[in-house]
């Protein structure tokens, strides 16, 4: 008999990313053919790992079920089974809308949808993965869940409370993604700043990053996502002096009012982050500060959302992303606020917002212009090389772009002079 094909078609955060990564190694480990994110229906089974964070992705996740059921519905596949964050928070509404779904599971499903299968986990295997990117860059989730209570995040209702991996688990992962070629280690949770308080008693993410150091395995280890509040001195002393820790720092700040940071249950105010923020440029001058933030929450006014445009104007951000505001059942936001923003008001929040971030990038990039930066290439796209330097996270951040024509190798770090910037992008030549 000819092996099955599996394919596993994810949708959503990077901690969904990992997560499919490790069910793709024990389904190869029981003999089955795997595929990642194929358009191809000629698969027996297909499993879509879904996101629920908000609306937008929800109707993705949605659009995905319905699609690969049809496709069932047709015979194209055998089985179609639904995973992830979606399922997690609406598992039985979901069975009774699709029933064509042979089966529905939420997070952390890697176990049950093997039993499912009629197959036990490989213990042995669990640290290990098949990783689904580049291959030079992977996430290594070190926690799962978050003990925070955001009005608007509905990432504790479907996630669960804050739960750290073991020290020792998680170093075993770094030496098996560092055997499979991987340069560059990005750590993920929904809140760094808290690995270790569960297990440990105390704040871990310092000593754990010394430890992945001094195993001197990766050329860089980059830091997503460290919540404003509990970020040590020891860690920012850390990103200062050691070259192998990008100079990197993701801290979504949602808002800068401190009405709103009130109403979104942030349990920090604008001085506190004004004072964070401003240190960790002293501390590290060179270091670029991603954050996020949310337009339309309820309780904003104009005021608000004005005090919140000069901020980002005085600031000057280096990276920036912007997410309109959307009213999740379940969450505290949900059961006391109403959703009084109106859609379009939310949109052209973001889009200004966006604007303003583009003039401060391109103002930002124009002062590379000359300068040789350490650049990671990622792949190519048309007639050019991509890539990134520290300051640049995959998939969300700037690329560096190289000409073809310079034969550079996908998953090498390269020395490049910027000759060409504009908002979102540098262009180079690589030196010696």
């Amino acid at each position: 008999m000819k092996p099955e094909k599996i394919n596993v078609v994810t949708l959503g955060c990077a901690k969904n990313i990992v997560d499919s990564e490790i069910l793709l190694k024990q389904l190869e480990l029981q003999g089955y053919i795997v595929m990642h994110g194929s358009i191809e229906y000629q698969t027996d089974t297909v499993i879509i790992n879904t996101c629920g964070f908000i609306n937008d992705a929800k109707e993705e996740s949605i659009n995905a079920i319905l699609k690969f059921a049809e496709a069932k519905s047709k015979g194209l596949i055998k089985k179609l089974i639904v995973i992830g964050c979606l399922s997690q928070k609406y598992m039985s509404e979901l069975q009774k809308e699709i029933p064509e779904v042979d089966f529905y599971s939420g997070v952390n499903s890697y176990k049950k949808v093997l039993r499912y299968l009629g197959h036990n986990p490989v213990i042995k295997h669990l640290n290990d993965r098949i990783i689904t990117g580049q291959g030079h860059y992977a996430y290594l989730k070190i926690s799962e869940g978050c003990n925070r209570s955001c009005a608007f995040c509905t990432i504790p209702l479907i996630r669960g409370k804050h739960n750290s991996r073991p020290l020792g688990n998680i170093l075993d992962e770094t030496s098996l993604l560092a055997a499979k070629g991987v340069k560059e280690l990005i750590l993920i949770a929904q809140d760094l700043n808290y690995y270790g308080l569960d297990l440990y008693k105390k704040r871990m993410l310092p000593h754990l990053i010394k430890k992945i150091i001094s195993k001197n395995e990766f050329e860089w280890i980059r830091l997503q996502y460290l919540y404003p509040s509990g970020l040590p001195e020891s860690l920012l002393e850390i990103i200062k002096s050691n070259s192998k820790i990008c100079k990197y720092i993701d801290i979504p700040i949602q808002h800068i009012s401190n009405k709103i940071l009130r109403l979104m249950k942030r349990n920090y105010s604008r001085y506190f982050v004004e004072n964070l923020l401003w240190h960790i440029r002293e501390k590290i001058p060179d270091v670029a500060i991603r954050t996020t933030l949310i337009v339309g929450h309820p309780g904003e006014t104009k005021k608000e959302y004005e005090e919140l445009k000069k901020f980002i104007i005085d600031f000057q951000f280096n990276r920036l992303g912007v997410f309109k505001y959307s009213h999740e059942d379940g969450t505290y936001s949900f059961n006391n606020y109403r959703d009084e923003v109106p859609g379009k008001t939310k949109e052209e929040r973001a889009a200004e917002l966006m604007e303003i971030q583009q003039d401060i990038s391109l103002k930002q990039n124009y002062l590379k212009l000359n300068q040789v930066v350490k650049v990671l290439v990622d792949g190519v796209e048309g007639e050019y090389f991509t890539g990134r330097t520290e300051f640049d996270s995959p998939e969300v951040d700037h690329e560096v772009l190289v000409k073809k024509k310079y034969n550079l190798i996908p998953g090498s770090f390269y020395n490049v002079r910027i000759t060409d910037a504009t908002e979102f992008d540098l262009y180079g030549v690589p030196v010696s």
